[in-house]
């Protein structure tokens, strides 16, 4: 077996389709690729048996074809160190022995039996949920929006992932953590199914890093698994089993105090407060009034105090809350407008953060508990 391949094109192709692979694997080959070559495409794929990723890439100087594993970790870091040239492969389909050649030099390793690797876990082709084109700029602001909110607790597996709510009109984003909660909705496109799943964060990382803002991907949604098709790529991932949790109902319904307040300027001063908090629980305290807003966060361990004020706008008289300043900077920073809203009711009940207004065919809500203030 032998073909030519740009030693760019290929590194950037092994390097994508690497990220699915595990640090460490219970079966030995799944450090390695799946080299499958038919026709003028070379396809590339990677497993960590609950998600697979595939690439294809463009060849040349064919000569036979068939398939065998490569270590990934060797071509991906070689490839990394070669020109922007041609290199030629060479497989020996006996003893599987790999050369592979370049105007500069010679490499030379041994693969593994292609038909030793994993395939996929066939589903029932009845069980099909939905199919559907939408623009990959969609999924990628659905990731970017919530992700950072996402359970970390193997106690509540479900909120180890984002929720996927699709409904004819458009995709629902959720993610929480039980103290934070990410609710963004887009209706750039209308995928005119309905259906939902739970994405756990590595594959929803992986797949905001392969796809292009501009294209468009082709998804597959079936009762255990999504696959997601771009031009270049496949990328089969298994969901999270279980419920997610009813997120409309956590969310405030009434919140008559309206707080609007300088993003950036907040971002900032909480960050400058923040390097004052207590570790253990990250307090920084507030008392908002109709015109100014004051922050106070304390280390009784080291003595450490900080203030700082900010004008404001609120609607209500005087009110004091505490939010953990590492959940507010996470939050404060997802956001984009010049000005954010905070709505609040009263110190024991969640604030619910908005942008100053939402981008067009969007709408996201974010969600925060609030720590107990004794006093300011």
């Amino acid at each position: 077996m032998k073909f030519n391949v740009s030693s760019k094109a290929l590194y950037s192709a092994a390097s994508a389709v690497s990220k699915v692979i595990n640090s460490k694997n219970a079966m030995t080959i799944l450090n390695n690729f799946l080299f499958s070559l038919t026709d003028n495409t070379l396809t590339i794929t990677a497993s960590d048996l609950e998600n697979t990723l595939t690439a294809s890439v463009d060849v040349s100087d064919v000569d036979g074809e068939g398939t065998f594993c490569v270590d990934a970790r060797r071509v991906v870091d070689l490839l990394k160190e070669l020109p922007d040239m041609g290199v030629t492969f060479q497989v020996n389909e006996d003893t599987l022995a790999i050369e592979i050649l370049y105007p500069g030099g010679t490499f030379n390793f041994v693969g593994l039996n292609g038909n030793e690797y994993p395939r996929n876990r066939e589903e029932n082709p009845d069980g099909l949920r939905a199919e559907f084109d939408i623009p990959a700029e969609m999924i990628v602001k659905g990731i970017d929006n919530t992700i950072f909110a996402v359970g970390t607790d193997d106690l509540r597996p479900q909120m180890m992932g984002i929720l996927w709510d699709i409904k004819p009109e458009g995709i629902t984003f959720v993610a929480t953590d039980t103290r934070k909660l990410v609710k963004y909705n887009n209706t750039m496109a209308a995928p005119g199914k309905e259906c939902s799943f739970i994405m756990p964060v590595k594959p929803a990382t992986i797949l905001k890093n392969i796809v292009a803002k501009d294209e468009m991907v082709h998804a597959v949604i079936e009762p255990k698994s999504a696959t997601i098709s771009t031009g270049r790529y496949t990328f089969n991932c298994r969901f999270i089993k279980g419920n997610f949790p009813d997120y409309n109902r956590v969310i405030p319904t009434n919140n008559p105090y309206v707080l609007t307040v300088d993003r950036v300027s907040l971002l900032n001063a909480v960050k400058r407060v923040g390097v004052f908090v207590d570790p253990g629980h990250g307090l920084v305290k507030f008392k908002i009034t109709p015109t100014e807003m004051v922050m106070k966060a304390q280390d009784n361990n080291f003595c450490t105090s900080a203030r700082e004020a900010l004008p404001c706008d609120f609607t209500g008289q005087e009110m004091v809350i505490g939010f953990s300043a590492p959940y507010l900077i996470e939050i404060i920073s997802t956001l984009s407008t010049t000005e954010m809203v905070i709505k609040l009711s009263d110190p024991s009940r969640p604030g619910v953060f908005l942008p100053q207004e939402d981008a067009k065919d969007s709408e996201l809500l974010m969600l925060l508990m609030p720590m107990t203030v004794q006093e300011f």
